[in-house]
């Protein structure tokens, strides 16, 4: 059962899918992700409607910040889209439910890579709905600072991949973030795709007392920035570009003023440092 650390961030970022989901303006559509949120005692009392948030959007952690993860969402889903490769890898996929909402090519094969207690809490809800995936899909229980690649049944690495790693390289160490870029590299056929969200630079002090900071920890007991990896952060970006990707580096904004919806800068902002980094091998 999930009730601690990372894991619980995965039910967080699920309560907020769920109550995307329902906005009459909505980015996107997770029709799962409210049975997640319903399904552990830990967040069982949640929000996963816009009408149960207090103070709507008003609300630092289930306004601000969960429209920001349905932005993320969105993007990365038409990341994945546009891709168009029949091979993904999901790294920390967490409550992720791509393999079953996406209209993947046909004879597609989506691996997911997450913590065993995690991925057993996913089976066990997506099989009480009788989920069926749109793609063949591989759970893979493992642990992301290990070696994980060879745990991948049947991974082509002579077809291209789409990578993702949605809110996961912010909680590695430097080290295990290093290795896990140069793992899908040596990995990647050309045509491979990779995303990944990251805090590039190191936050203003002023920011630890952000909002969206202080509300999450208030009403869900998850204190992000103790689980923030406080090592220096390689430049991941850089280095993929030496290594022959084209890489383009997002701030969320850009992304909000795109599609007209989504937050945007404040003082002191959490998100400011974000980035959402999308690449792609020659």
């Amino acid at each position: 059962m999930l009730g601690e650390g990372v894991a619980l961030t995965a039910l967080m970022v699920a309560a907020a899918r769920a109550i995307e989901t329902h906005r009459p303006d909505s980015l996107a559509r997770d029709d799962y992700a409210e049975h997640f949120v319903r399904a552990a005692p830990a967040s069982a009392n949640w929000p996963v409607h816009p009408r149960d948030v207090p103070d709507g959007d008003a609300n630092p952690l289930w306004g601000r910040l969960a429209r920001y993860f349905g932005l993320r969402t969105r993007v990365l889903d038409d990341f994945v889209l546009a891709a168009g490769n029949r091979q993904a890898v999901l790294l920390g996929a967490g409550l992720d439910t791509r393999a079953f909402r996406l209209d993947w090519p046909p004879d597609s094969v989506v691996f997911e890579v997450d913590q065993a207690p995690v991925m057993a809490f996913k089976h066990q809800v997506l099989d009480s709905l009788g989920a069926r995936p749109r793609a063949t899909r591989h759970p893979v229980s493992a642990d992301l600072r290990e070696d994980w690649a060879r745990l991948l049944p049947g991974f082509r690495p002579d077809e291209p991949t789409t990578w993702l790693a949605e809110g996961l390289l912010l909680y590695l160490p430097g080290d295990a973030e290093r290795r896990l870029i140069d793992t899908v590299d040596r990995l990647s056929a050309p045509g491979s795709t990779l995303a990944y969200e990251v805090k590039l630079v190191r936050e203003h002090p002023a920011v630890r007392d952000s909002p969206v900071y202080t509300s999450t920890k208030a009403q869900t007991g998850i204190d992000l920035l103790a689980l923030f990896d406080d090592d220096p952060r390689p430049d991941s970006a850089a280095d993929l570009t030496a290594r022959g990707w084209t890489t383009r580096v997002h701030t969320p904004f850009d992304f909000t003023r795109h599609h007209g919806r989504g937050p945007l800068p404040e003082p002191h902002d959490a998100l400011a440092a974000n980035r959402w980094v999308t690449a792609t091998k020659a």
